[in-house]
C-alpha cells in the first residue's frame, strides 16, 4: 500500500518546526520515528496535507536529570530513541518501572527508530511508554509559537490516539519522577506474542514506610480502556495499610471492577476486566519483592506469605 500525496517540511530546529505547525495546524502531521505514522499513511488512515519531519532536530534528542517543583526526576527529549533509553543503564537503574517496560516495546528494530515523544504523543492506550508516564505521574512540556506549557500525565491523554495537544503544539520533552526510598516497582503485560501491543498491561509502584505500611502506591492499567487509567480505588484501599497478598488480591478485584474495558477482535471486555485484576495483583506482588532492604540489611518488604494451594 502507498501513502497519499503530501508536502514535506524538513525543519532543522524547534523554532522552524513550530513555524510549520503554526502555519499548517490540522493539515500537518509530525513525523518522529515513523513507527506509527507511516503505517497510518500507508493504510490511508491519515491523510495530512503536510508531513513535518523532526529527525534533523538534534536538540530534542537527550536524557538529563531535572528537578521539577522540588522533585528529582529524569527528562527525555521527544526525539530520544527508545533504543537510547534501553542503553542508558545508569538512568534505568533509577527508574525500574521504565527499565522493565522498555523491553516490552515492539522489537529491537522498532526501538531503534521509535522515539519517546512519538509514543507518548501517539496516545495509544495499549502502548507501554504512555502507561509508565501515567503510572509515575510524569509531566510533558509542549511548545508552540505562542509559548510553552506543562501538561501533567493525568491530563495528557484525552481519548484513544488523542493527546491534549493543540493543533499548533508540539511535545518537546517528558519528565518522570524518581521513586522515593523504600519503593519497589513492576510492569507486567499480556500480549499474543512478544512485541505485539498489550491486550492488557499493569504497572505498580509501592512505597513502604519504616513500619512496613504502604505510604504510597500507584497502579495504572493499559490496553483496557480508551486511555491508560489509574486504579484509584485500589490505591486508596492499600494506602495506610500493612501489605499482604490478600490486600493485593482485593486491590486487583477493585481495579478490574472499576474498568469499563473496550472490546475488539483480540479480546472481549470481560476478558480484559479479569486479566486487569490478575495483572494488578502480580504487579503489586513483584513490586513488594523489589522494595530495597534497609541500610542495616533488614528487609523493608513484608515477609512473603506462602501462596495458597491451588
Amino acid at each position: 500500500m502507498k501513502p497519499p500525496p503530501f508536502a514535506y517540511v524538513d525543519p532543522h530546529n524547534v523554532a522552524e518546526a513550530l513555524d510549520a505547525l503554526g502555519e499548517y495546524r490540522d493539515e500537518g502531521k509530525v513525523l518522529a520515528g515513523g513507527q506509527s505514522l507511516v503505517p497510518l499513511l500507508n493504510m490511508r488512515l491519515a491523510q495530512p496535507r503536510v508531513v513535518i519531519d523532526l529527525n534533523r532536530i538534534t536538540e530534542l534528542d537527550f536524557i538529563a536529570a531535572r528537578n521539577t517543583n522540588g522533585a528529582e526526576g529524569i527528562t527525555f527529549g521527544a526525539m530520544t530513541r527508545q533504543r537510547s533509553v534501553e542503553d542508558a543503564q545508569d538512568v534505568l537503574a533509577q527508574l525500574p518501572m521504565l527499565k522493565e517496560a522498555i523491553g516490552w516495546v515492539g522489537h529491537p528494530q522498532i526501538r531503534n527508530r521509535g522515539t519517546v515523544g512519538g509514543s507518548i504523543a501517539h496516545a495509544d492506550p495499549a502502548a507501554e511508554l504512555p502507561l509508565v508516564f501515567r503510572a509515575l505521574d510524569g509531566a510533558a512540556t509542549v511548545r508552540s509559537r505562542r509559548g510553552s506549557r506543562t501538561i501533567p500525565a493525568s491530563d495528557f491523554f484525552v481519548y484513544t490516539f488523542t493527546p491534549a495537544l493543540e493543533a499548533d503544539e508540539m511535545l518537546v520533552d517528558i519528565w518522570l519522577p524518581l521513586p522515593a526510598p523504600r519503593t519497589g516497582q513492576a510492569f507486567v503485560e499480556v500480549a499474543r506474542r512478544h512485541g505485539d501491543f498489550a491486550l492488557v498491561a499493569a504497572a505498580a509502584s509501592l512505597t513502604l514506610d519504616e513500619h512496613r505500611v504502604c505510604s504510597d502506591v500507584r497502579i495504572a492499567i493499559g490496553g483496557a480502556a480508551p486511555t491508560p487509567v489509574r486504579a484509584t480505588r485500589a490505591e486508596a484501599a492499600l494506602r495506610g495499610q500493612r501489605v499482604s497478598l490478600d490486600a493485593f488480591r482485593q486491590a486487583g478485584q477493585l481495579a478490574g471492577e472499576d474498568l469499563e474495558p473496550t472490546a475488539d477482535v483480540h479480546a472481549d471486555a470481560a476478558y480484559r476486566r479479569e486479566v486487569a485484576g490478575v495483572l494488578t495483583y502480580r504487579a503489586l506482588k513483584l513490586a513488594l519483592e523489589r522494595v530495597p532492604p534497609e541500610p542495616d540489611g533488614s528487609s523493608t518488604a513484608a515477609p512473603k506469605p506462602a501462596e495458597p494451594a491451588r
